[in-house]
């Protein structure tokens, strides 16, 4: 390969949360019907090149998880799960992320199936976990800010859920990148 096609493609919904640390995009290779094989393929390519260290999918299926280990990245599988379990789930998501991003030389893609309100929901709680803002109004809107998209009601119901359950980092280990 040679040209462009040769750097891969970048995913679809793609945004840096946190810049040159933390991004976030559709499943690579796209979502449900949409999916191509030979897609998936260009952006993970682009995702290698461009320097991602790790991959966290909270889709509940397993996919694309194979195509991860075929490609050499390391990643982790974090099932969102229905409401009633993201009490449990979510902070074990939000350790995850914050235990990476501890490390200063990481660089991690979030994905979901689809550029929807389910991984908003986990960008914005994440932002109240590690600190970086202090209140779930404020999450909502820099998520809308950064992603260019509103936020629904099942993205604002997993803030809710971060703030209700008391989800905070210690604020020994949290990262201390821009927003």
């Amino acid at each position: 390969m040679k040209g462009r096609w040769a750097q891969g493609l970048e995913p679809r919904a793609f945004c840096w949360v946190i810049r040159d640390r933390l991004a976030a995009s559709e499943r690579p290779g796209g979502f449900a019907r949409n999916h191509r094989k030979v897609r998936r393929q260009e952006e993970l390519i682009w995702l290698i090149g461009h320097g991602f260290t790790h991959l966290l999918s909270v889709l509940d299926s397993p996919h694309n998880l194979h195509a991860y280990e075929e490609a050499g990245i390391p990643f982790a599988h974090l099932p969102i799960g229905r409401r009633d379990e993201w009490p449990d789930r979510l902070p074990e998501l939000y350790r995850t992320l914050g235990g990476w991003l501890a490390d200063p030389e990481e660089r991690i893609l979030l994905h979901h199936e689809e550029f929807g309100d389910r991984l908003l929901g986990v960008l914005a709680g994440y932002l109240l976990y590690s600190g970086l803002v202090a209140e779930g109004p404020h999450a909502v809107v820099v998520i809308e800010k950064i992603t260019g998209r509103q936020l629904g009601a099942v993205a604002r119901e997993i803030v809710a859920v971060t703030v209700e359950e008391q989800m905070v980092q210690p604020s020994s280990s949290r990262p201390s990148p821009r927003v």
